[in-house]
């Protein structure tokens, strides 16, 4: 039989025949990400970048974050991620350098102990692994307060150590040399 129909109809006809391109795909992924981080004022620079994440759930299904250091982000209440950490963290995980810049109380602090406990893996008995050097005894002593609460419960060992002569004391004289 003859089919009949408007040019019109023929045209989304035709359109739905055709499969899109893997470069118009990548196209659209790509305007659906630029869209995302500038609703959420994140301005990047640097070449094949990871994609930024809308929840803290995809660093688990993506990114394999030890499922107790997940629990303790939930518990100590955080359920979105801020602009700094959803750029952030992804960028770390993939092991690439990052000079971030955010307001004072951005987030900035959990976007990178995250990557920083999840590149650990596994508590080891190897003495020091992680140094966070900070400027101030207050920043440090929030660094330790945040590090202490996101690694609960995985056997990692968080110190801050604030004087070298109080470090000899409570790791040994010998762990100056060793460290």
């Amino acid at each position: 039989g003859i089919k009949w129909m408007s040019s019109l109809e023929a045209k989304l006809e035709d359109a739905k025949d055709k499969k899109p391109s893997a470069e118009k795909l990548e196209r659209l992924r790509r305007e659906k990400i630029n869209r995302f981080r500038h609703q959420h004022r994140i301005n990047v620079q640097g070449t094949d970048l990871p994609d930024p994440i809308a929840t803290f759930g995809q660093l688990q299904e993506e990114y394999k974050v030890h499922p107790k250091i997940m629990e303790n982000i939930q518990a100590a209440g955080f359920h979105v991620p801020t602009a700094i950490q959803m750029q952030a963290i992804p960028v770390m995980l993939h092991g690439r350098e990052l000079l971030a810049s955010a307001p004072t109380g951005s987030g900035k602090t959990l976007a990178f102990c995250i990557p920083l406990l999840t590149h650990l893996k596994q508590p080891r008995n190897k003495g020091f692994r992680a140094l966070i050097i900070s400027p101030t005894r207050e920043l440090a002593s929030q660094t330790h307060r945040e590090l202490v609460k996101l690694a609960e419960g995985t056997g990692f060992r968080i110190h801050m150590i604030h004087k070298a002569a109080e470090a000899a004391k409570k790791f040994g004289p010998k762990s100056s040399k060793k460290f």
